[in-house]
Parts: structure tokens; C-alpha cells; sequence
């Protein structure tokens, strides 16, 4: 009888899982289904499937130029935010200091604060300067919301490494630098490229932001989007978030295959 209530519950359990993902999944799959219609309005289901509309959104120069500035802004974000945010990292975890929980806070604020009101302070910060560095703005104010991810992971994996090796080192006369490149590095490497994936995928998905912060000469991918859909709202839109779920999916891919990391582990860091 035991086991019996005990297969059922597993079942239940299974069932609620299997509801939950198809609800999770079920915004991605329509959109990507929608993408191989071969009608010039959205319908759902498609009456006949083609890839007419990815041929039309890769030949795009609007949509290639956009998605080159994305990639570029979030390459120079996750370069800058790694540069700031590991110190920072080893600062926190390593460290004991008056008002640490409170710079931990201020450091995180990003992550609870609305983009929004984020991106129309920085806005206004930049118009009382007087910059008009429109590249400049989004990489700062990209930076801003992408180092907490950085701080986050990266001193999730410092307080694992074991300060006794990194003593033995020291000790064994190995350099502060080569110690840090041969016996820490490689053990909280896992947190680092987490904090860099989160960073290049928070800055190229963002739209709150871009939106107080971009000019028409620095148009990233997400407004080019929005432009699409005001334009005209046929299947292309469609097909181009299909191609953003695809280059998520081959990234995550390259990370566990490329790398020999585990992407469960790079989410639970």
C-alpha cells in the first residue's frame, strides 16, 4: 500500500513538473512555430511552413547592423564588468570591514532597483555633464546592472577555495600573481564565466535601459525589434526572436561542451 501511495505521489509530482514547464515553455514554442509560416500575417498554427522569413530578416541591414552593435556593447559590458566586479568580489568575501553588508546592498541594488527609472537617472546624469557619448552611456549603464552578477557568482566560488593551497604556494614561493593565475583562478573559474554569460546576456537582451540611453547611430537589437514590431507585425518578428532562442541555446551549448562546464552547475553557482 506504501508503495503504491508512494508511485502515485511520484506521478503527481511528475504531472505538476510536466504542467509547469509546458506553461514555462509554451511563450517560446509559439513564437518559433509562428517563425516557419509561410503566410505574411501571424497565425497560429501556420496553414503551410517555409523559411521565407528568416531569409528575410538575415538579408536585413537594419536587423545585422543592430545585431553586430548588441554584440559589440555586450562584449565591451562583460569585459568592463568583469574587470570591476572580480575585485570587488575578492574585496567582499575575503574581507571584514565596517559597512561591508551595506556595500554588498548598494553593489546588488541593480538587481531589485527598476531598469527604468535606472536608465532616466542615468540620463540625466549624462545630460548634466554634457557627454554625448551615446556608446559611452550604454556601456556604463549596462555595466551598472551586469556587475552584480559578476559579484555575485564570482564571490559565490571565492568563498569555496580552500586559503590554505594559496598559502602553501606563497610559502613554496610562488608570486601573488602566480598564485593567483595557477592555484585560485582555475577554482572559481566556474563563477567567472557564469558572472560573464549572465553579464553578455543581460546586456544584450536589455531593453529598459537602452531605451532612455540609445541614439539612432547606437541602435541595439532589442529596439531594432520594437521598430519591427511597430512597422509591421508580420512572421519576421518571429523568426528574429528564433534566432535569439537559438543563439542562447548554441551559447549554453559551447559553454558545456567548449569548456567542460556544466550548465546546471553555472546556474546554481
Amino acid at each position: 500500500m506504501q508503495s503504491q501511495l508512494r508511485g502515485l505521489s511520484a506521478a503527481l509530482i511528475y504531472f505538476v513538473a510536466l504542467l509547469i514547464l509546458a506553461f514555462i515553455l509554451a511563450p517560446l514554442i509559439a513564437p518559433v512555430i509562428i517563425a516557419f509560416s509561410d503566410g505574411i500575417i501571424v497565425a497560429f498554427p501556420p496553414q503551410r511552413f517555409s523559411l521565407r522569413w528568416f531569409t528575410k530578416v538575415l538579408a536585413d541591414e537594419e536587423f545585422l547592423a543592430a545585431l553586430a552593435f548588441s554584440a559589440r556593447l555586450a562584449a565591451a559590458v562583460t569585459v568592463l564588468a568583469l574587470a570591476l566586479g572580480l575585485p570587488c568580489a575578492f574585496g567582499l568575501a575575503r574581507r571584514r570591514f565596517p559597512g561591508r553588508d551595506a556595500m554588498m546592498a548598494l553593489i546588488m541594488a541593480p538587481l531589485i532597483f527598476p531598469v527604468l527609472v535606472t536608465g532616466l537617472a542615468l540620463l540625466q546624469f549624462f545630460t548634466a555633464l554634457g557627454s554625448r557619448n551615446t556608446f559611452l552611456h550604454l556601456v556604463i549603464g549596462h555595466t551598472v546592472i551586469a556587475i552584480p552578477y559578476v559579484v555575485r557568482t564570482a564571490a559565490a566560488s571565492i568563498v569555496l577555495v580552500d586559503e590554505a593551497i594559496e598559502d602553501a604556494a606563497r610559502t613554496l614561493g610562488a608570486t601573488r600573481l602566480c598564485t593567483f593565475l595557477f592555484i585560485t583562478l582555475p577554482q572559481i573559474r566556474q563563477g567567472i564565466i557564469a558572472g560573464a554569460v549572465f553579464s553578455f546576456v543581460t546586456s544584450f537582451d536589455d531593453y529598459s535601459l537602452s531605451m532612455w540611453l540609445a541614439d539612432a547611430a547606437n541602435f541595439p537589437l532589442p529596439l531594432q525589434i520594437h521598430v519591427f514590431i511597430q512597422r509591421f507585425f508580420d512572421p519576421s518578428v518571429a523568426a528574429i526572436s528564433t534566432l535569439m532562442i537559438l543563439f542562447s541555446m548554441m551559447l549554453m551549448l559551447l559553454i558545456e561542451r567548449g569548456m567542460g562546464l556544466s550548465v546546471k552547475r553555472l546556474v546554481t553557482t
